[in-house]
């Protein structure tokens, strides 16, 4: 029994020794966590707090102090006045983005696999992304009415763009030698698409969705200041059409905070779908 324990001491101890180290990294964990978010928000702070300094004592109409403009949000948020405009925009956004990225997605991978059709396509689709969205809002209003169904088309059409470019793009760049390891076991070409096209496209087609996100944020607002009765643009229209300045300011200051978070939640999406590709190092 005395030869086993002094045996076994060693170990115990070494194990002793070794909790230590792990209980500091987990320790230190939290610390890194918040040296991350201070790197990447300490510009955001340093910002608004010039922007209250400047315009502490501001006395220009058109432009209020800070304080007065979150009092203003902060008031219309919680009486649900702006709240429920931007749950109504969100959901426009939602609804015109998952309709751009399936037609996107869908007709990318046809005309990226088909040549013939591509190069009969391409001529009106480099005119379409080159008209400016915004332009087309009243057109699209005026044409399908002023219900939420033309500002979600509005949305989609605008956003489709991108994501159907990223998409031909990531399909035209799969490797030669993979599609011809599909014809020589002659895959079924529905299990090609999903199993073989599909993923190697799918950085691009993530790429594409990402610089859509903005656009589809800009055309809701701009949708929603023709003819509108509800939503953020129309928060933001009422204000400035009724002068009150710090609402207007703080309709805009939302938007950029929603997009803000939006970009932000969809990294977080972006790492966790393309998980693969990070680890592979790819990027």
């Amino acid at each position: 029994m005395t030869e086993t324990a002094l045996r076994t001491a060693p170990k115990l101890e070494t194990t002793s020794r070794a909790r230590p180290p792990q209980a500091q990294r987990v320790r230190s964990r939290p610390v890194q966590v918040a040296l991350n978010v201070l790197q990447r928000t300490w510009l955001i702070v340093v910002v608004f707090a010039l922007w209250w300094i400047a315009t502490a004592n501001s006395t220009n109409v058109f432009i209020p102090s800070l304080e007065s403009i979150l009092v203003s949000l902060g008031r219309d948020l919680s009486n649900g006045v702006i709240a429920s405009g931007a749950a109504y925009s969100l959901g426009n956004l939602a609804a015109g983005l998952l309709i751009a990225v399936a037609v996107g997605i869908i007709g990318g991978l046809i005309l990226g696999e088909t040549k013939r059709l591509r190069e009969i396509v391409d001529p009106v689709i480099h005119f379409f992304r080159s008209v400016p969205q915004a332009a087309l809002v009243p057109l699209i209003i005026g044409a399908f009415g002023i219900g939420q169904g033309p500002k979600i088309y509005t949305i989609a059409f605008a956003c489709m763009w991108p994501v159907l470019l990223n998409t031909i793009d990531g399909v035209l760049g799969v490797e030669p030698t993979i599609r011809k390891f599909s014809k020589v076991y002659r895959i079924p070409r529905g299990l090609h698409f999903r199993k073989v096209v599909l993923p190697a496209a799918l950085p691009q087609i993530v790429a594409g969705v990402r610089v859509a996100l903005p656009i589809g944020i800009t055309v809701m607002v701009v949708s929603e200041l023709f003819a509108a009765n509800k939503g953020l643009g129309f928060y933001i229209l009422n204000s400035s059409a009724t002068f009150m300045v710090p609402e207007t300011w703080a309709g805009a200051l939302l938007v950029g905070v929603i997009g803000y978070i939006l970009s932000l939640l969809f990294v977080v999406l972006e790492r966790r779908i393309l998980s693969w590709y990070f680890k592979s190092g790819a990027k």
